[in-house]
């Protein structure tokens, strides 16, 4: 790795995502900390072994930026500040993860609401809702940013000076930094060493189309290397970018072909785009999912949704 740059593995409670990444960047007399882990019981603890397996301490933090506020990389955001007696700098477009941390309810709420739109039974809810009801946000407590994170800010550090790029799609704050001597991007989790989609659903009209054009603003920098929010460190950046594209075109050309010459819904749609039954592990990605795709298609007149009671619909439009 690069002098002066430190990769941070941080443990999850997921079984399809075990780790995540937090990086710390020397800057003068202590470094700055992209993105923080998620906040359980002895997660702070695992941060600080993780520090100081690299010979540092939560005190040589001088800032704490955020990649995207997503409880894995902003959860113990609180407990740093604390220790760290640092600035928080994030994207103002932070509100969709305050449900998960100031309104348990809400959070539930909204998940049942995706349900109930998919066309998920009430029976299948009610037992989600009350496995999930205590369900932890993974989030200490929210915190305001002291500046916010948008095109313009720029990041000192020993490395150079880091630009921020407004990347949203997997989330609405969501954004990149890049160093452009070194051809270096933190990519969050807008770009992973393994081509994987997720969206937040629900938050803004279009996620899939702005994941798209992301996709093009960081193709554009021309990164040398990538340091992702999960995963390894990956070069071949324009490469993963076009698997991306790819993929985000068959996921939608999949749910047009599931759509077929019939009004569906989410869940009879969603296991033939994903290739698998609806499962309890996996139905709230899948069906958010879907109808991030679905609202796609409207918006591009290709497909249109009919009320079905609290259920919605889809057609193809030809």
């Amino acid at each position: 790795m690069i002098p002066g740059l430190w990769r941070l593995r941080l443990p999850l409670p997921w079984a399809g995502v075990p780790h995540c990444n937090a990086w710390a960047i020397a800057a003068g007399s202590g470094i700055v900390l992209i993105d923080t882990g998620m906040h359980e019981p002895g997660s702070l603890a695992q941060l600080e072994r993780a520090l100081d397996q690299v010979n540092l301490r939560l005190e040589h933090v001088r800032l704490l930026a955020i990649t995207h506020a997503h409880s894995d990389h902003w959860g113990q955001a609180a407990p740093i500040l604390e220790r760290a007696g640092c600035e928080l700098w994030m994207h103002p477009r932070h509100q969709h993860a305050i449900p998960g941390e100031g309104d348990p309810e809400g959070r539930l709420a909204r998940q049942l609401e995706v349900g109930r739109q998919s066309g998920v039974s009430e029976a299948a809810l009610e037992a989600y809702a009350e496995r999930a009801k205590d369900a932890p946000s993974g989030i200490a407590r929210a915190v305001a940013p002291d500046r916010e994170l948008v095109p313009g800010v720029e990041i000192e550090t020993d490395l150079g000076v880091w630009s921020v790029h407004e990347t949203p799609g997997h989330a609405p704050s969501h954004v990149c930094l890049f160093q452009a001597q070194r051809r270096l991007l933190i990519s969050g989790d807008h770009v992973l060493g393994r081509i994987s989609l997720y969206y937040d659903y629900g938050w803004t009209p279009d996620p899939v189309g702005e994941f798209s054009r992301s996709l093009d603003r960081v193709d554009a920098l021309d990164a040398r290397l990538a340091l992702s929010g999960h995963g390894k460190p990956f070069v071949d950046v324009s490469g993963h970018i076009e698997a991306n594209r790819k993929l985000v075109d068959q996921r939608l050309e999949a749910t047009l072909a599931a759509l077929g010459g019939q009004a569906r819904t989410a869940v009879e749609i969603a296991p033939e785009i994903y290739g698998e039954p609806l499962r309890a592990g996996n139905a709230n990605w899948f069906l958010s999912q879907t109808l991030c795709y679905l609202r796609h298609l409207e918006l591009n007149g290709r497909a249109r949704s009919e009320p079905d009671g609290p259920a919605e619909r889809w057609v193809a439009q030809p």
